[in-house]
């Protein structure tokens, strides 16, 4: 009796099985690598303490919503809270300052924004920046990186949360993503995390 292609042997069977979950292994890898979207589950719970030691918190200097256009005064630089408009920021990464009202509102949706000193960027920073925006892409748990809103940046990089900032001298992969394993996903507006 031989076998026919719809009565394969125990060993073959369990060969097949295998490479399928090998490939459905290499889809969902390759999946990652491309940044597909919301990857909230890769971050730890929270933030190594050690890493994070330097992150400023300040007061919440208030959520309304303002008339798009409105010049609001921040205590902080780069701002972590405040007046903002209804409209939020696409995670990514951008070239060009998106505008602060915006941004402040994305913040409070959870986001962790990124600054960075064109003059200064490197471009290792630029491509995790860029893979960071690509991978966090939720509403309530976005990443965003864009270059300073003003001359003169105290840093070459910050990192702001709602209420949180990291000023780092030089670009660390490591303090972002404790930062983001912190504070991403844990806006007041509707916390995911």
């Amino acid at each position: 009796m031989t076998d026919g292609p719809d009565s394969a042997s125990g060993v073959e069977l369990s060969r097949r099985r295998a490479l399928g979950v090998v490939a459905a292994g290499a889809v969902g890898a390759l999946a990652g690598c491309l940044g597909g979207g919301d990857t909230i589950d890769s971050l730890p719970q929270r933030g190594d303490q050690q890493v994070i030691a330097d992150v400023e918190s300040f007061p919440n200097q208030g959520n309304e919503h303002v008339q798009r256009g409105t010049q609001v005064d921040y205590d902080t630089r780069p701002p972590t809270s405040g007046p903002h408009y209804a409209g939020t920021v696409q995670a990514g990464f951008y070239e060009e300052a998106q505008p602060m009202g915006d941004v402040i509102h994305t913040l409070e949706h959870g986001a962790v924004v990124a600054y960075y000193d064109p003059d200064a960027i490197t471009e290792t920073a630029r491509e995790n920046l860029q893979t960071w925006g690509r991978s966090f892409t939720g509403t309530w748990q976005s990443f965003l990186a864009m270059p300073y809103p003003y001359d003169d940046p105290e840093t070459p990089y910050a990192l702001t949360a709602w209420r949180h900032l990291l000023r780092m001298g030089e670009y660390d992969e490591a303090a972002v993503r404790a930062f983001c394993a912190e504070y991403l996903g844990r806006g007041p507006e509707n916390p995911v995390r």
